[in-house]
């Protein structure tokens, strides 16, 4: 939907601040704004199971208890399935021998970098692994720690996608929320969510129609909903064939083409509505 398009043209447009990416599933804010890596940092986000062989007596009951399949048979030793092990803890008090354990495991990578644009904090989740918000919590809170440490005059949040726990733990108790939406059935139905979320949370809302001039009828039907809500002025974006250009040579639309519709827009929204 643009969503990281406008939080990079807004890295370069803001003042001075401290920039996040807290889309941790899918991270791709690093590719505009270019980091140089400072800090590296291993991200547990919980325990799973481990059995030891040694201990192990092949008695099965493990295997018969786990609902997830995360205990396997390999011949005649039995094994975790770390893919599929939840971290619920039951084989471990079930074992009889004590021969599971529960370790840390390592869920993925969080990262303090510098950009011409101010301090950087983003991550990336292993595939397949879970607790996305515990991982999005950690880096927005390093981020806030950064931000005090620089007096930056701005914490830049660029989120995830829906209305699951990484988009609630990067969102709670922010001062603005903008929701960049497209004027697609789909775009109007996860903007209404998203709405509701951050109605729930009581966070103040702007409202950013990308690509607007490809259906202005949906158009319409967003800017009519925003209007029922009193969400004040909607910023629509015309569609610009610069945007996937900038995207190509990973530079933000403001370094690639500063004199066009879409950055004059943004330029005035941050002026005038941020």
């Amino acid at each position: 939907t643009g969503k990281t398009m406008v939080t990079g043209a807004l890295s370069d447009l803001m003042g001075k601040k401290v920039i996040v990416d807290c889309d941790v599933d899918a991270a791709n804010l690093h590719l505009l704004l270019k980091p140089r890596l400072k800090e590296r940092y291993a991200f547990v986000g919980g325990k799973k199971a481990s059995i030891d062989k040694s201990l192990c007596t092949q008695c099965g009951l493990c295997h018969s208890l786990c609902r997830f399949d995360a205990v396997k048979l390999d011949g005649n030793a039995f094994s975790i399935d770390s893919l599929n092990c939840e971290g619920c803890g039951l084989c471990f008090h079930a074992c009889p021998l004590h021969a599971i354990t529960m370790k840390d495991h390592v869920d993925g990578e969080w990262f303090i970098s510098e950009t011409v644009y101010g301090s950087f904090v983003h991550a990336k989740l292993g595939i397949g692994e879970g607790n996305s918000g515990k991982l999005v919590s950690l880096i927005r809170q390093k981020a806030e720690e950064i931000a005090v440490q620089e007096k930056a005059d701005w914490l830049l949040i660029d989120g995830s996608p829906g209305i699951g726990c990484p988009v609630i733990a990067a969102t709670v108790n922010t001062d603005l929320a903008i929701v960049v939406t497209e004027p697609t059935l789909s775009g109007i139905h996860d903007f209404q969510r998203v709405f509701k979320l951050l109605e729930q949370l009581k966070i103040s809302v702007k409202v950013i129609i990308n690509k607007y001039d490809l259906n202005t009828e949906n158009a319409q039907k967003i800017e009519k909903f925003c209007s029922s809500k009193q969400l004040g002025r909607v910023l629509k974006l015309p569609y610009a064939k610069e945007v996937p250009l900038a995207i190509m040579h990973g530079i933000p639309i403001t370094q690639y083409a500063s004199d066009s519709p879409v950055v004059r827009a943004l330029h005035n929204f941050v002026v005038n509505e941020i």
